[in-house]
């Protein structure tokens, strides 16, 4: 199970990382703050996949329990940029990639927080 938290949750790391640069060099980046945003989560995201593929076992736990914090926060970010608007920045649901990263963000928040739990309490 661990094996496999590893790698679903690296796989959708990648995925939100890629989605998130796609969308900067598609024009995000010369929106303020969001632009920098996106750079440093697609940045952030290549990290945090390779470190959850190279890691010890026994540093696994913190390493995707913090992988399911950042992309949680992620997915909050878009969802307030849905409904309310951030940093000026007010989203559309039928908007390209938005759907796509609604899936990709919560099936990430999900594995990476299993994963960091089973691999917390494995025996």
């Amino acid at each position: 199970m661990l094996l496999t938290g590893r790698v679903v949750g690296a796989a959708l790391t990648v995925a939100m990382g890629w989605i998130h640069l796609q969308l900067w060099f598609d024009g995000f980046r010369d929106v303020r703050i969001i632009g920098v945003l996106f750079l440093l989560n697609a940045v952030g995201a290549a990290v945090l996949a390779v470190a959850l593929l190279v890691v010890r076992f026994g540093r696994l736990a913190p390493v995707a329990a913090l992988g399911a914090l950042f992309t949680a926060g992620t997915l909050a970010a878009l969802v307030v940029s849905l409904t309310v608007g951030l940093f000026g920045v007010r989203e559309v649901i039928d908007a390209p990639l938005v759907p796509a990263t609604l899936a990709v963000e919560a099936a990430g928040t999900v594995a990476l927080a299993l994963t960091a739990y089973a691999a917390r309490h494995r025996g």
